[in-house]
């Protein structure tokens, strides 16, 4: 059988990982499915034909020496998914920037570095609310994000000591978050194949499940469907995988909150067909790879 590494951490203790579904699925396409803690030494990439960036949810403690392990891995000759390159671009949240060129709606952000009074005072004005989000532009698990109301000093001051030497963005606090939640839309080598809608626990607004988020298997509406493939085609790389994190604005309209496509969990327990789905895709990105590898154009005589 062919090896494929899935790219973890090495104490998953507290997290809801569901990359098991793939291990069948996998072997019946000849594929024996290996989990590598990201920051384990001295491990030879080279014995495995690829590489999944699956659920090393530590990384961002020391995302250099994470980008260094992805770049020994893409130099061993082994397939990395996502790619390297597709790391690099998302990893910082400034992406979204990118997108926004591009005519796509994200929700409204002020970026900074050092976050000052002045800054919680200015965000408040422009975005006329009195409910901000900060997250860090670098981050992951909603680490070092805070929810300030105005008039909450003790939040802000911790949120500043958080963020005083950091990139960040500000985001007005956005209120469907808890009375709708937030559509997570998964597409596969560009292909939609499931979606899911994620609520936050009562008197909360983090949604992910390691902080009490409830996830239930849901069927988006056209202009989320339309929106996620706008944002799907607007990715400047090849993916083997996607996550559209998308969240309606008060005016009723979809805006993007993130794209991910480094270590997103992609919900395959929400989907009974998403597992058959992926393993499909990745055995066609392979096969593709390999194909592209081993041909090559003969020159003039």
């Amino acid at each position: 059988m062919r090896r494929v590494a899935f790219l973890t951490m090495k104490n998953p203790e507290g997290f809801f990982v569901y990359d098991q579904l793939l291990v069948a699925p996998l072997s019946q396409r000849g594929w024996e499915v290996i989990d590598v803690p990201w920051d384990e030494e001295g491990v030879d990439w080279s014995r495995f034909d690829a590489v999944i960036i699956r659920s090393p949810w530590d990384y961002q403690q020391n995302a250099s020496h994470f980008l260094h392990v992805l770049a020994e891995i893409s130099a061993s000759g082994t397939k990395l998914f996502n790619s390297l390159e597709v790391v690099r671009w998302n990893i910082r949240k400034t992406y979204l920037l990118d997108l926004e060129r591009l005519g796509i709606p994200i929700v409204p952000t002020l970026w900074g570095s050092h976050l000052r009074a002045d800054d919680l005072a200015g965000a408040y004005e422009q975005f006329e609310t009195d409910t901000l989000v900060i997250k860090p532009v670098v981050g992951a698990n909603a680490d070092d994000t805070f929810r300030l109301r105005l008039g909450d000093t003790e939040s802000a001051e911790e949120a500043m000591r958080v963020h005083q030497v950091r990139p960040y963005q500000l985001q007005p606090y956005i209120e469907s978050i808890e009375t709708e939640g937030e559509w997570s839309l998964f597409h596969f080598r560009g292909q939609y194949s499931h979606a899911i809608l994620k609520r936050p626990a009562s008197g909360d607004f983090r949604v992910q499940e390691e902080h009490g988020g409830r996830i239930a298997a849901a069927e988006p509406e056209p202009a989320a469907r339309e929106l996620a493939d706008r944002i799907g085609a607007a990715i400047p790389f090849d993916t083997l995988y996607a996550r559209i994190d998308l969240i309606r604005l008060s005016n009723g309209d979809f805006a993007t909150m993130e794209v991910e496509l480094i270590e997103p969990s992609l919900y395959f327990q929400c989907d009974e067909r998403s597992p058959e789905r992926f393993c499909d895709a990745f055995v066609e990105a392979m096969t593709e790879s390999e194909s592209t590898a081993g041909s090559f154009t003969e020159g003039p005589a």
